[in-house]
């Protein structure tokens, strides 16, 4: 008999029906747009984060550089011509630490031995600077250009500034980043957030092999391939590999095996980042603290300190769906909710007549009290049905679209980014002013379509509340005061 007459009065209030069930569609469409977008966007903020991090990494290890001023941020060259003024070709290649103070080797260890950390390796940051030409008749002497703060690509490029006394100079300057990577661990550290595009990456057996894998935008300007050597420092490196990075810049133009490029910077044993990976999720912050206290002066950047780095037009939406998003569908859903509940109510004030005479049959009040809320929560349903297609149909026009946003790379502390360890682009690389797009999906996931569904079975039973009171307070004596 409930589903009998259940089914009799939505076909004979259709109208009725549609008109609660659209308004209770609307906010269901809506939260499921806005969760969908939210989501897309986190997948952006952690693809951003990928780029400036490296996949697996949880947090990094790193102490900040001397100040600009000293000498040790110096490179200095020095070419002393012939005093018959042949001008030969001269050249002088300088390999420093790039951004960040040294840490010693047997760190890596104490920060992996920390509890809740699964995995801890090191690596070592360089610049190369490379000053060739024919200098006549004098010394050209070059040591004031700011050292390894902010060369490369994608840093500030600064000309070097030098000197010529008693002669002339004809010179170039080329500078270049390596990446010094323990290859004995290639889960973590600065190549993993680029993929082998061509031959392969280092074998765990290469710990002092003189291979390099170079960065796929470095090696189609320099013109290398799978095979090429490159030679630093008058070390030749055999090029076993390709990397193009996923988004933004790559960590470094070459990485080599790490002792290999703790040779090259005359630092035995010596690491500038260690990054960290946490057994869990949830122990970051403690894993962080206890690393602090235990290495004292160094700085522990987490993917949390990161992500509020991040600025542009991401950030501005990322906020705007989890702050006005999030309020409007919640003032959406209420006011549906409390629209589908006096539709409801005054429907069935209209069906004095109907109930009243049911009552005098016999039907007791909780009957039709439950026959009003079933016919509410069909109602929601079916509002919850239409609310999902919405929901979907927008999500995917999201998705279809795709628009670009662009997140903006914050500064790091000081020259050379020292605040932010794990920052694509390298330790040392000016991050400022750096953007990546990324194009925004709506991805929609089960909880989401659960959540849209529990919001339905909601909003009927909203519904049906304030109409079953109603209907309770009906008396048989209605039935004849009221004629249609």
């Amino acid at each position: 008999m409930f589903f009998t007459y259940l089914r009799r009065e939505l076909r004979r209030r259709r109208k009725a029906a549609l008109v609660v069930a659209s308004g209770l569609a609307l906010g269901i469409a809506l939260v499921i747009v806005v969760s969908s977008v939210s989501a897309g966007m986190g997948r952006a903020q952690d693809k951003v984060l990928q780029s400036l991090y490296g996949l697996g990494t949880d947090m990094t290890v790193t102490k900040a550089a001397a100040p600009a001023g000293s000498d040790a941020q110096r490179p200095r060259f020095r070419f002393d011509a012939q005093d018959d003024g042949s001008g030969d070709e001269q050249s002088s290649d300088r390999v420093m630490v790039r951004g960040f103070q040294t840490l010693a080797g047997s760190t890596v260890g104490r920060v992996g031995a920390q509890s809740g950390v699964a995995d801890a390796v090191g690596g070592l940051s360089l610049q190369v600077v490379k000053v060739s030409g024919a200098f006549t008749r004098g010394r050209f002497e070059q040591g004031e250009g700011g050292g390894g703060q902010g060369f490369g690509r994608g840093g500030a490029q600064p000309s070097p500034q030098g000197r010529v006394e008693g002669g002339g100079a004809d010179f170039d300057v080329n500078n270049y980043s390596v990446y010094g990577t323990d290859v004995t661990k290639p889960a973590l550290g600065p190549l993993t957030s680029s993929k082998i595009t061509s031959g392969r990456s280092f074998t765990r057996s290469e710990t002092d092999a003189r291979v390099a894998v170079a960065d796929a935008a470095y090696a189609k300007e320099k013109k290398l391939k799978t095979g090429s050597t490159v030679t630093v420092k008058g070390t030749g490196f055999k090029v076993v590999g390709i990397a193009t990075a996923d988004s933004g810049d790559a960590a470094a133009d070459l990485y080599v095996p790490l002792k290999q490029a703790q040779t090259l910077a005359g630092a035995k044993g010596k690491v500038t980042t260690i990054y960290v990976k946490a057994t869990d999720s949830q122990r970051i912050g403690s894993v962080k603290s206890e690393i602090q206290k235990d290495v004292p002066g160094t700085t522990v950047t987490t993917s949390a300190d990161l992500a509020g780095t991040v600025s542009g037009s991401l950030s501005t939406a990322s906020s705007l769906a989890a702050g006005v998003g999030k309020w409007l569908s919640i003032v959406v859903l209420a006011a549906a909710f409390l629209v589908a509940g006096l539709l409801t109510s005054s429907a069935v004030s209209r069906r004095v007549r109907e109930f009243g005479t049911l009552k005098a049959l016999g039907w007791k009040s909780g009957r039709v009290t439950r026959q009003v809320v079933g016919e509410a929560v069909a109602n929601g349903l079916v509002g919850g049905a239409l609310g999902i297609a919405l929901g979907l149909a927008g999500a995917y026009a999201v998705t279809a679209v795709s628009p670009t946003l662009q997140a903006q790379l914050g500064g790091g502390s000081g020259a050379g980014g020292g605040g932010f360890g794990g920052f694509r682009g390298g330790p040392g690389r000016e991050a400022a002013g750096k953007t990546l797009d990324v194009a925004l999906t709506a991805p929609v996931s089960l909880t989401t379509i659960a959540l849209a569904v529990g919001l339905a079975v909601t909003g009927g039973l909203v519904a049906g509340a304030f109409g079953g009171w109603r209907a309770s307070r009906l008396r048989p004596a209605d039935a004849l005061r009221r004629v249609e």
